[in-house]
Order: C-alpha cells, then structure tokens, then sequence
C-alpha cells in the first residue's frame, strides 16, 4: 500500500488537464479514495509551445510525450496520462502503457460545413494531420490544406479568424470540452479515425508493480486491447508522423477485427482491408501499394 499522494503527470491543455480529472477520478472512485490521493501535476509540453511548423518537421509525436516521460524516470511523477493518438508507437523500455479508460467517440467533426459534399470549390481546410489531409483530399482534390496547429480554443479561434474555410477536430476531446454541438460527426466509413483517437491512456514505469496494480483496476479491457492492435498496425507499418495512416479495431464476438487505410500525401493513391492479424494487415496494405506510397512508410 502507498501511503502518501499519487502524482499524476500530464500536459498542461485544458484538453489534457480534462483528461487527467477523467483519469483521477476513475481511480478515487475505484479505489475508494479521498481526494488527496492523487495529485495532478501539469507541465507544457514542446509540442504545445512550437505551433508554427508540422509536428513531424520538429520532432514527432515525442514532442507530447518527453516531458512527461523524464518526470516519469525521475520520479517527478508516478503515472501519466496521454491521449493515446498522440503517443509515438515505439516507446522506452523504461516505461509502459498499462491502462485505459473506456474510449470515447472515435470520429471526427467538420466545423465550417454540414459535411464535406459541401465544402466549397477549392476551400481552404485547416489541419496539420497528414491523414486528415490525405483523405481529404482524396474525397475531394480540389481542397487546399492550410496548417493548423495548436489547442482546440487556438484553432477554433483561427477558423473564425478567416484563416479557413473549415478545420477537423476529434469529437472525443470536443466532448471532454463540453462543446458536444460544435461541427459535424463525420462516419468513419467516409474518414476512418487515427489510430487511438478517443482513448485516454495511462503509463508508469515497466518496474513500478505497485503502480501498475492500483491502475489495472481503472483498465477498460477491450479499449485497451483495440488501441494496442491499432498500435501494432503502424508498427508493422513503420509509420511515423509523415505518413497518412487510418485504423479502427473492434471487438465482434469476441474476436478484434481492424480496418487500416493508408494513403499518399494527397490522397490519389489509398489501400484499406480488414483483418484480425495487426502485422499480416500491414503487410498486405502494403504488398498492394505502388513504390510511391511504400516509400512514405519506413
């Protein structure tokens, strides 16, 4: 039993900050706690503070996660709380992903039109995802891409600025916003979602058993064991923030089944298939793909 207050690491967001509330008060209701059990501890990220340039022109994905995995090493913090689309596939050794909330909705929103059919001609769509982009485009190549980075006031503040004519952002952290009216839902059949978009995962220390114990009681089952898969698709992908990569698992009858979608940069080229196995789809999406879209994968 650990006798003093849990420290618990994340992003500083409001949109990490609204997860890492989700995340503590799972565990005090689990475990019964009060709430000085757990304190959240916030910290800016490199990728919040670097909002002119792609992510994977400046560092990838461990710009979200660094900060957070040097407190985790040096005991600054006992667990953390990622979105788990943001988190880069191959992690340290040191640490590990050991739970999952339940995944929230796993779709994205367009704001700016009542859905992508009415976009208009050449309209200017604000994103700084290369999936998003691709699909896009693939639906409709005559949309211009614009870069759009930073949190959801920030982006939401450029659309109504004029920067774009419409922008994408994920109903899940909408929802953890409580702006649940904002945009349209779009159907993954039309845009398959990112890779563990809607899952709020939780890591720690591979040796901390304690640690992972008190958090395998807040663990979703299923949630954690689709966005895995997801996870093991684009490692078997090779993917990295570079490349235009889609997947969706879910459990049917007790079996996991994953669609994957991988695209060129602007969409003219896609492969998608489902499967049960992550490593034999990946394998097969990009057997069927021509040179051009192999080479954006590793």
């Amino acid at each position: 039993m650990i006798d003093r207050p849990l420290k618990l690491g994340t992003r500083a967001s409001p949109l990490a900050l609204a997860q890492a509330h989700l995340v503590r008060s799972a565990l005090l209701v689990a475990h019964g706690w009060d709430e000085t059990r757990v304190e959240i501890v916030p910290m800016t990220a490199s990728g919040d503070r670097i909002l002119d340039r792609p992510l994977a022109e400046v560092g990838g994905k461990a710009l979200w996660t660094k900060e957070l995995d040097r407190a985790l090493m040096d005991g600054s913090v006992d667990f953390a709380v990622h979105s788990m689309k943001d988190v880069e596939t191959i992690r340290p050794a040191e640490l590990s992903i050991v739970a999952m909330l339940p995944r929230a909705d796993v779709r994205d929103r367009l704001i700016g039109a009542a859905n992508i059919a009415d976009l208009p001609q050449g309209a200017r769509i604000g994103t700084s995802s290369p999936r998003r982009a691709a699909q896009l485009q693939r639906l409709r190549p005559d949309l211009q891409i614009v870069l759009f980075r930073g949190n959801v006031a920030t982006r939401l503040a450029k659309l109504e600025a004029g920067e774009a004519d419409a922008t994408l952002l994920a109903a899940a952290g909408l929802d953890r916003l409580n702006m649940p009216d904002i945009g349209t839902p779009i159907n993954p059949t039309e845009m398959l979602p990112a890779p563990a978009q809607g899952a709020i995962g939780i890591e720690c220390l591979s040796d901390n058993a304690p640690i992972r114990d008190l958090l395998a009681a807040i663990n979703h089952a299923d949630t954690f064991a689709c966005v895995m898969a997801e996870r093991a698709f684009l490692a078997g992908l090779r993917a990295d923030c570079h490349s235009p990569v889609a997947a969706q698992a879910r459990i049917e009858n007790g079996t996991l089944v994953l669609r994957g979608e991988i695209l060129t940069e602007n969409g003219s080229e896609h492969q998608a298939a489902e499967g049960t196995d992550p490593a034999a789809l990946a394998a097969e999406l990009l057997g069927r793909a021509s040179s051009a879209l192999r080479a954006i994968f590793g």
